[in-house]
């Protein structure tokens, strides 16, 4: 099942998309919010609410929101495809490959939804794509296992976690070039985990005005998703609507000679398999 946030006719909410409508699902099960909706019992009923409710209005005629608008983390993997790691070394950057999954941490303030642009900051020219699988958590979990960790996965989205360049290297932290306003993209949707098996290998591709700059696939991970489920909880609990990305693969713009980067104009697209395709205009900041 697809459910996506959205707003029509001035008011937030969410729904599930069948077909080329949206059914609002707000009213029948009382959660305002769909990160309410993963965190209550009703979500395992969510074929039965679907039913229930009203078709509501056409996919084309709402205005998107970031899948989880409001998440309380975004946890974001860092190096964590076996294909840029050796693209990272290619360009001349020395990287060992870590023991524990190496994370940091976007506001929720940074992202966009499906069709809103990307914000090109006044600082910088260096905008950079990643294409990444997002992983929406289910319910609450501390110290979780990895035996146990795709029983806390509700389902998953694409993301562009967008890297304003100079920034990231400013210091050994990169959290700074990538939070700015504006640059992490997210949706359309998210497709419950009943829909993709655990562990599936999913194929994964960025475009830009069209052209493929990044083309992999998740079996690249080289922290899978339960090692990073199992690690995030050991530091923190983690909650119904929090959001990990996974990481980017080979591809980045920094690392072309000459380096490329994205511009007030691009069209940048991420698509992943079994789940869909997210697209964002760039534009300059105002």
């Amino acid at each position: 099942m697809k459910l996506v946030s959205f707003k029509h006719a001035g008011k937030e909410s969410w729904g599930a998309v069948v077909d080329d409508r949206v059914f609002d699902m707000a009213a029948v099960t009382a959660c305002p919010t769909l990160a309410e909706f993963i965190a209550s019992a009703s979500f395992t009923e969510r074929e039965t609410l679907v039913a229930l409710a009203k078709p509501g209005p056409l996919l084309s005629e709402i205005v998107y929101l970031p899948v989880i608008p409001r998440p309380e983390k975004i946890i974001c993997a860092v190096r964590n495809y076996m294909d840029h790691h050796q693209e990272v070394l290619a360009a001349g950057m020395h990287r060992e490959l870590s023991e524990f999954p190496p994370i940091f941490l976007r506001v929720w303030r940074s992202q966009v939804a499906h069709g809103q642009a990307i914000v090109r900051p006044n600082v910088s020219e260096s905008l950079d794509w990643e294409g990444e699988l997002a992983v929406i958590i289910g319910k609450a979990g501390r110290n979780i296992p990895e035996a146990n960790a795709w029983q806390y996965v509700a389902g998953y989205s694409c993301y562009n976690d967008a890297s304003i360049r100079e920034w990231q290297f400013h210091a050994k932290q990169i959290a700074s070039g990538k939070n700015f306003e504006g640059t992490g993209a997210f949706g359309p949707w998210m497709v419950t985990a009943d829909e993709i098996a655990p562990g599936r290998k999913l194929a994964l591709q960025t475009r830009l005005n069209g052209e493929i700059v990044q083309s992999s696939d998740t079996g690249q991970m080289i922290f899978d998703i339960p090692r990073m489920i199992n690690y995030a909880s050991t530091i923190f609990t983690l909650m119904p609507g929090d959001v990990i990305v996974t990481g980017t693969p080979a591809g980045v713009g920094w690392s072309k000679k000459p380096p490329r980067f994205m511009k007030p104009g691009d069209v940048v697209e991420v698509e992943i398999e079994a789940i869909g395709l997210l697209s964002n205009p760039v534009i300059a900041q105002a």
